[in-house]
């Protein structure tokens, strides 16, 4: 256990427990920061990956969701071509009622204590202004505003990158990438998805939407009155005539109640952790429907962010996040190549290239 400031470190797991590195557990009385930092890996270089503040049930789920937020960032930032292992934290509670300086404080604190093994960002819950604040304490942060030497918001870049990953699942099934006249349904118009909104009434697509957030689908619906609205996630899957599904808001979106009643023949979103278990990566596969893995298509924020760390240049991330367009297509022929699913295809090729890395580096 190591001190930091008021506080206490504590590291649950090493790496022959879970398959992580190192996952530890943050806690400061004064603040009342509870949080978890998990390490899944740094063979391909420090661990990336944001911060998630979410009021999970018990600390058993918050750790839960930490290791399996940390192992995909491992497999999104291979498959993004990044130097960087994956990471996650998640800080327990409401951010709404909970955060403050305080805290966010006594978090950056926790994180510098790393020194370096791990760098952090915003996530569900977290935002620019939050990132400011974590980077009085630590260096170690990325995800800050321009005016405190950072990106801005990632979300711009993620929702760019599964307009891309959309482009290449109708090449790839369709024979052309256009996405004019396509319906595409989005669930979770916060963040990331209102961005994607924009790029496919751009292009000419057909939009439903549906968000837990009334006044998130109000916002999107006064902007753009031709978007269409479901009731719910449950409604828009089942909507007719769908092309594409995208799962935007938390995991486990595809799940054994919903592949079965989905009508879209792809699916492609920005949610982290779409398939609830393994396993209903065969089940779209036996439905004939084309999962996007969604660790690769949503990994534009994580292209952004990573770029913070070496003077931050929009078009130069830009240029980064319209090649998983080809990423995308890479591992659709792959998938077609093994006769394995997609979501397959992109494991093995993300895991060939952290055991090349590893190796090399005598790990």
């Amino acid at each position: 256990m190591t001190d930091v400031s008021t506080g206490v470190l504590h590291t649950l797991f090493h790496s022959d427990q879970g398959g992580h590195e190192q996952v530890v557990l943050c806690q400061d009385r004064e603040s009342g920061l509870r949080a978890v930092i998990a390490i899944h890996s740094t063979a391909l270089g420090p661990a990336l990956g944001g911060t998630r503040f979410y009021p999970y049930a018990s600390e058993e789920e918050a750790v839960a969701d930490a290791l399996n937020l940390a192992r995909g960032m491992s497999y999104k930032n291979a498959m993004a071509g990044l130097d960087h292992g994956g990471g996650k934290a998640v800080i327990i509670g409401d951010p709404d009622r909970d955060k403050t300086e305080e805290l966010l404080l006594a978090y950056g604190r926790f994180v510098a204590s790393l020194g370096g093994r791990y760098v952090t960002a915003c996530d569900v819950g977290t935002y620019v202004a939050d990132m400011d604040v974590v980077a009085r304490e630590c260096r170690w942060t990325t995800g800050r505003s321009p005016e405190n030497g950072g990106a801005g918001d990632s979300s711009v870049l993620t929702a760019y990158g599964v307009y891309q990953g959309m482009r290449a699942s109708a090449q790839h099934l369709w024979g052309d990438p256009s996405l004019r006249g396509r319906t595409v349904g989005i669930a979770g118009v916060g963040k990331v998805g209102r961005h994607l909104v924009e790029h496919l009434l751009e292009e000419g697509a057909e939009v439903v939407i549906t968000d837990v957030r009334q006044e998130a689908v109000w916002h999107i619906a006064d902007r753009h009155p031709s978007v269409g609205v479901a009731a719910d996630t449950d409604a828009l899957v089942q909507v007719e005539g769908l092309d594409i599904y995208a799962p935007c808001a938390l995991g486990g979106a595809l799940s054994d109640a919903s592949v079965p009643v989905l009508t879209a023949q792809v699916v492609c979103g920005a949610a982290n952790n779409q398939l609830a278990h393994p396993g209903v990566e065969k089940d779209l596969a036996d439905r004939g429907i084309l999962y996007a893995p969604d660790y690769v298509v949503n990994a534009g924020g994580v292209i952004q962010v990573a770029d913070e760390l070496h003077g931050f240049d929009f078009d130069r991330c830009r240029a980064k996040a319209a090649k998983i367009f080809d990423t995308t297509l890479a591992i659709f022929a792959r998938a077609k190549e093994d006769g394995i699913p997609p979501a397959a295809a992109a494991d093995r090729i993300a895991e060939q290239r952290m055991h090349d890395a590893a190796t090399a580096g005598g790990r």
